[in-house]
């Protein structure tokens, strides 16, 4: 009997690990990546990023046996490695230049209304009861977040908020996009292309921005180095393999409180680690935000 209850444990524990690990890695790399362009320009950082960790991940598929994807899927990977990865993230580093990485995460916690009206539109899917009230609640709460006196007198702060908006629109569409899309089998092989081809294409455009004549890597400090390291290393590899895992074992309405837990641990890291200024009113949006979030994915004792 204990062994049996023993074999029970094991997967459990898994879970518990792979939970915390998108809670709080992807909620800490807001933070991360706000380190590493203090001494990198933001989209050779995050270009270098998710070309190594896309290498060292497709690398493991090969070592584990996946089977090799086909020209289709590559290129359908390559597109989704654009909106996802070039547009998605690199916008948003690029933002953190001038945007506190705990307000960056909320912002971005905006992303599933955004997805919901756009399933409205390209899947005619129409928002339910619950689905508008959260829609009102995010509404609301992004506009007591951004309408803050002392951040919209702040030109650059505005464009980095621009930039976020374009990043979620960006990953809201190809997130829609993706689930009719043939890539390949293996979500971490998937994911590996998407994350090489975006990085490859965020190096691109950081010379098209004129970013490498700013690229010195004898100015870069041991704090941007090691956070480099860690966005490879946990926000990428580990956290893809965590994700992929959860997608297999729990459901998808588990998976996605990651969508509010987030956010949270991003606004405790700044405040903590970067000193980040926390006022009520970001308090207030920040809960009306995730309540909004929340009463989206909720689907009551009933549904499935």
């Amino acid at each position: 009997m204990s062994i049996l209850n023993q074999e029970k444990a094991k997967p459990d524990i898994k879970i518990i690990l792979a939970f915390f690990i998108i809670y709080f890695v992807w909620g800490s790399t807001y933070l991360a990546n706000k380190w590493a362009i203090a001494d990198m320009p933001p989209f050779l950082m995050a270009g270098m990023r998710f070309v190594v960790a896309g290498v060292l991940l497709y690398g493991y598929c090969i070592l584990t046996g996946k089977k090799s994807p086909t020209r289709t899927q590559i290129q359908n990977a390559s597109f989704a490695g654009l909106f996802l990865f070039a547009m998605g993230n690199g916008l948003v580093v690029w933002a953190l230049q001038f945007v506190d990485s705990g307000i960056a995460a909320l912002v971005v916690a905006f992303e599933p209304l955004i997805v919901v009206l756009m399933m409205w539109k390209m899947k005619s899917e129409k928002p339910t009861a619950n689905v508008w009230g959260g829609i009102i609640l995010g509404i609301l709460g992004m506009g007591l977040l951004v309408g803050q006196p002392e951040f919209i007198n702040d030109a650059s702060w505005l464009w980095g908020i621009l930039a976020i908006f374009a990043a979620i629109l960006a990953w809201g569409y190809i997130s829609i996009w993706m689930t009719d899309a043939n890539l390949p089998e293996s979500l971490l092989q998937s994911a590996a292309l998407q994350m090489f081809f975006g990085g490859i294409l965020m190096l691109i455009m950081g010379l098209a921005l004129g970013e490498y004549p700013l690229f010195d890597y004898q100015q870069i400090g041991t704090r941007a180095f090691w956070s480099l390291g860690y966005l490879i290393i946990f926000g990428s590899i580990l956290a893809f393999t965590a994700f992929n895992f959860l997608l297999k074992n729990v459901s998808p309405t588990k998976i996605v409180t990651s969508t509010y837990i987030n956010p949270v641990v991003a606004l405790i890291l700044g405040y903590y680690l970067n000193k980040e200024g926390i006022s009520s009113q970001s308090l207030i949006a920040a809960g009306m935000l995730i309540l909004g979030v929340v009463s989206i994915n909720w689907r009551g004792k009933g549904a499935h």
